[in-house]
């Protein structure tokens, strides 16, 4: 017996198809602008604390182009993130900010192991993989991507 890719289970109340039909488009914008305005807050804390501290971090553990990293970062945790919040060039943005994450995840992160409480990985690695998939899919329904009708 072959299970077909397209097979649904059938709803155990058949009223709820129409709002069924709608929900995942609310809640896919819903993860989009939740994770867009979770990573603005950590672009606009560096922001706050001061740009020159966070040229000192990536001095601190050796990355090439301190300051270069630093406004990267500060850029696409910002704009970056405000533009994936409202749908707009949504891909782009979204991709950048997962392979920002990854290098954190990577360079920084790792080595403290899992727990986040420890300086390690779990939470940047689960913003990096909603980043990615965010980038995999684009902005949705319920984005200035679709509004404007252009995706970069």
């Amino acid at each position: 017996m072959s299970v077909s890719t397209e097979a649904r289970p059938k709803l155990l109340v058949p009223a709820l198809a129409g709002f069924y039909a709608v929900v995942p488009k609310l809640g896919y914008a819903l993860v989009r602008i939740t994770i867009g305005c979770i990573l603005f807050m950590h672009g606009w804390a560096k922001i706050r604390a001061g740009l020159s501290n966070e040229i000192g971090f990536f001095v601190q553990h050796g990355f090439p182009q301190p300051a270069l990293c630093a406004y990267t970062i500060v850029f696409f945790e910002t704009v970056g993130s405000a533009c994936v919040a409202i749908g707009l060039f949504t891909r782009f943005f979204a991709a950048g900010l997962a392979i920002d994450l990854g290098v954190a995840f990577i360079a920084i992160h790792f080595p403290h192991g899992f727990s986040a409480n420890h300086g390690g990985y779990e939470y940047v690695l689960l913003l990096g993989v909603v980043m990615f998939a965010i980038a995999l899919r684009g902005g949705g329904t319920y984005s200035a991507d679709r509004i404007i009708g252009v995706e970069l």
